[in-house]
């Protein structure tokens, strides 16, 4: 009866296996014996490889004599064999010394050379090997790198030394229509040589990194992301990065993208950039200027006609049953093709048949996009609506006419064509004029409520700067992350940031100049609704008219408007007692006045534990006018008491 055939063994295995038969080709070599049976057993374990061994790939990859394979293959052998090491310390001329040497090396192993361990020679240029005594090369203990060691036994991963500064990026679960017509041309722009350097610019952070790993994965790489920020300036510590990353490049099959999103190219990430070879990716937002041949292209997040295909796939069967919710979605955010798989994935999953999915869905994107915009702007929290909003019939109108504008733009701009014509003028941006407290912040509130989107009051103390050009990239930050996420802005007295311009008179009133043009460029280009509000309605530059699509006056209310804003200013649950609405409503008071008169009056009588009087609200109201310095008269509040 025949013996069964050996199973074929796995790579790791069959590894394992050819580099123990080396080393004991290696441990003849040391006793001085014949090699003939080792040899055969190295030939027998290598015909049993399906791919060539890890040593085979590192002497063709870095192209080593058969003398620095051996040397290799002898310092990494005292690593893992007692054996080899114990034979090594009892060479003649090794002086006890448990360890691979130089000079062990010239004696015993075939083919010596004196030049394998400069430092142009690839066991030295590639650190490979060290000398851990650098004062006799020849006696020095030959330590094998690490990352080299665990390569050599089969075990193949990042360089500890990277894995800090670099993490590995998944090829895509799915990527938008022009993101892929982009990861194919730069596929077809790979045939070039020598091998180009490609810039992705523009604001899709996560979509660069799908069409840079999409490429990688195209040619069997592994794409590493690292920040420009990281890569050190110091030329020693940048050259040892170079070193090690384009080490890697052979052992992992890798590829890289250099992340500068936040700003322009590091002058470190730009020589980085320079130094390295293989395939690689520059993530900025504007083109970078590098030594290195390069090509650009523009990457932004996927427009509505790409978003819905990305959502339906990651819905799913849900998809059917949120046609109209997607439509709306695809409309107000601008998310990435990742974002979108995200949320939908999660969404899909985790939704119950009973809850309300077209509003989950739109909570969803909208928890993950404002929080792009904090630090810069302060979130209201909409709370008014159409009733709480006394104003006159043609102000209404002329929000209500806003509030059609904005739940109609994919009809009008995408249906029907309006955008095909040019993005210039497709913002909605809209001018508050009027006193203090005639009610515009309420306004905008109510719009926010009606849409379902969310209100950012601009926070000037934080865009505004001192240094020439911080205020445009602090505006372009708020602009971006509120075009992308459905956020209503609210530039509240924007007089104060949308000033005239001046005549130029030194370089302060040049920059100033230049961020109000800054502004009006922003303003016509972004899609979303900006707001802005004023008391001052003749302090702002007259080239914003233009720009306005809707302009509406908050005249100070009327006797009748105000008794209205009396009538609902007490929220249900206070307990009154005696209000008289019409005498109230003789106070010379806009609605905001009227609000903090009602809360102060309400303190007041919570601490003398009495329903809200008349008496309370005239010392309130007292309190009020002093604040203005402009006391109230014998006629507003006759007859009250």
């Amino acid at each position: 009866m025949n013996a069964p055939e050996r199973p074929p063994p796995n790579w790791t295995d069959a590894n394992q296996e050819f580099l123990s038969a080396e080393l004991a080709r290696l441990k003849a070599l040391l006793r001085g014996e014949s090699t003939d049976a080792a040899r055969e057993l190295v030939e027998a374990s290598r015909a049993r490889l399906a791919e060539p061994a890890a040593i085979e790939w590192l002497a063709e990859r870095f192209d080593l004599s058969s003398f620095e394979r051996d040397l290799l293959l002898l310092a990494a052998g005292v690593e893992m064999d007692t054996e080899l090491a114990a034979l090594c310390a009892g060479a003649p001329g090794n002086g006890q010394r448990p360890w691979a040497s130089f000079g062990l090396a010239l004696a015993v192993l075939p083919e010596p050379h004196w030049s394998a361990l400069t430092p142009i020679r690839p066991l030295r240029q590639w650190r490979m090997i060290e000398a851990a005594d650098e004062t006799a090369l020849t006696t020095a203990r030959l330590r094998v790198d690490e990352r080299v060691l665990h390569y050599l036994a089969g075990v193949n991963f990042l360089d500890a030394r990277l894995q800090p500064l670099m993490r590995q990026v998944p090829e895509p679960i799915a990527m938008a229509g022009s993101q892929f017509a982009i990861a194919r041309d730069i596929v077809a722009a790979l045939e070039q040589a020598p091998l180009p350097v490609f810039q992705l610019g523009g604001r899709d952070q996560h979509g660069k990194r799908d069409i840079a790993a999409w490429c990688a994965g195209h040619l069997g790489r592994r794409l590493y992301a690292i920040a420009g920020d990281d890569i050190p300036a110091a030329a020693g510590e940048l050259e040892a990065l170079a070193v090690l990353w384009e080490r890697e490049i052979a052992l992992l099959d890798g590829a890289l993208l250099i992340e500068c999103n936040d700003g322009s190219v590091t002058p470190a990430a730009r020589r980085f950039a320079d130094r390295v070879g293989g395939l690689l990716f520059v993530a900025t937002p504007e083109p970078a200027a590098l030594t290195r041949h390069d090509l650009h292209f523009q990457v932004d997040k996927p427009e509505r006609g790409d978003q819905l295909p990305l959502w339906q796939q990651a819905l799913g069967s849900q998809a059917d049953g949120l046609a109209g919710a997607l439509d709306g979605v695809a409309s107000e955010f601008r998310l990435s093709a990742r974002d979108i798989q995200r949320i939908g994935s999660g969404f899909a999953r985790s939704q119950s048949p009973a809850a309300d999915p077209e509003a989950a869905l739109w909570r969803a994107c909208r928890r993950l996009e404002t929080r792009r915009i904090d630090g810069l702007a302060q979130r209201i929290e909409p709370a008014a609506g159409w009733d709480d909003l006394i104003l006159p019939e043609p102000q209404k109108a002329k929000l209500r006419e806003i509030a059609t504008h904005l739940r109609h733009r994919p009809t009008v701009y995408q249906r029907w064509g309006f955008a095909s014509k040019g993005t210039r003028g497709l913002g909605l941006s809209a001018l508050f004029a009027g006193e203090s407290g005639t009610g515009k912040t309420m306004a905008a509130e109510v719009l926010a409520n009606e849409l379902n989107l969310d209100l950012y009051r601009i926070d000037l103390s934080a865009v505004v700067s001192k240094y020439i050009g911080e205020t445009e990239k602090n505006l372009a930050r708020v602009f971006d992350a509120a075009e992308d996420s459905g956020i209503i802005l609210l530039f509240d007295e924007a007089d104060a940031l949308f000033g005239k311009r001046s005549e130029v008179k030194d370089s302060h009133d040049r920059y100033a100049n230049i961020e109000v043009s800054y502004l009006l460029q922003r303003m016509e280009a972004y899609r979303g609704l900006a707001i802005l509000t004023s008391n001052q309605k003749a302090a702002l530059d007259t080239a914003f008219n233009r720009r306005l699509r809707f302009l509406v006056n908050f005249p100070f209310p009327e006797a009748g408007e105000r008794e209205a804003i009396w009538r609902r200013v007490f929220p249900i649950a206070t307990p009154t007692e005696g209000l008289d609405y019409a005498k109230l409503a003789r106070l010379q008071m806009a609605g905001g006045n009227i609000r903090n008169i009602a809360l102060n009056a309400a303190f007041l009588a919570a601490e003398e534990a009495r329903p809200v009087a008349m008496a309370h609200i005239l010392s309130a109201a007292q309190s009020e006018a002093g604040k203005r310095e402009r006391p109230l008269s014998d006629a507003e509040t006759k007859g009250w008491l």
